[in-house]
Formats: C-alpha cells, structure tokens, sequence
C-alpha cells in the first residue's frame, strides 16, 4: 500500500513536470512570434523597399546623401551617380550611399 502511493506521487510529478516544460516552450514560441511580427518582418520589408528605390533611381531624380539634398544628373553606372548638389558642384556618388529618395508626385495623385 505504501509503496503504490509513492509510484502515484511519481507519476503526478512527472506529469506536472512535463506540463511546465511544455508551457514554457509554448510561450518562448509566443514571445518569438510576437519579436518576428513586430520588429524583424518590418525591418525586412523597409530594407526591401529602400533598395527597391535605390534601383528605380533615374536622372532628374532628388536624393538625400549624407544630409546632403542633391539632384541625379547622370546614372553613370550601375554603382556610381553623379549628382548635383549646388550650382556647378557635381560629385560621383555610389548608389549605396544614398539614405533617401525622394519621388515627386503630382498634387492629383497620391
């Protein structure tokens, strides 16, 4: 009789054990899902689209590099830019360098 109530003990304490060790896995995975959708799956699509707009860079187009607002006055390769920051003042940018471009839109579209 003794013996039957400890192997009982054992088996509730197993299985409580088990239980913990599987809600612990349950919310790690939580918590990963929640640091994926908010803050790696944004991050991606931002990375994305700003090289997206690095590749769409044409001349005419006004960039921002280095703090600098300048105007692309030749695409002179696939790497390179020349741009015009100031009347007469034309420096060869690379195409990784540029922090911001900014499209003109007309005011009917948006």
């Amino acid at each position: 009789m003794f013996i039957s109530s400890a192997w009982a003990q054992a088996v509730e304490g197993a299985a409580a054990q088990t239980s913990a060790t599987t809600s612990m896995i349950f919310n790690m995975v939580l918590i990963a899902l929640v640091f994926y959708f908010l803050f790696i799956r944004p991050q991606q699509k931002r990375i994305k689209k700003h090289e997206a707009e690095l590749k769409a860079i044409i001349k005419g187009t006004k960039i921002i590099v280095g703090g600098l607002l300048g105007k692309v006055v030749a695409v002179q390769d696939e790497e390179k830019l020349l741009v015009e920051f100031a009347d007469g003042v034309q420096i060869t940018v690379l195409r990784d360098y540029v922090s911001q471009v900014l499209f003109e839109t007309p005011l009917n579209q948006k």
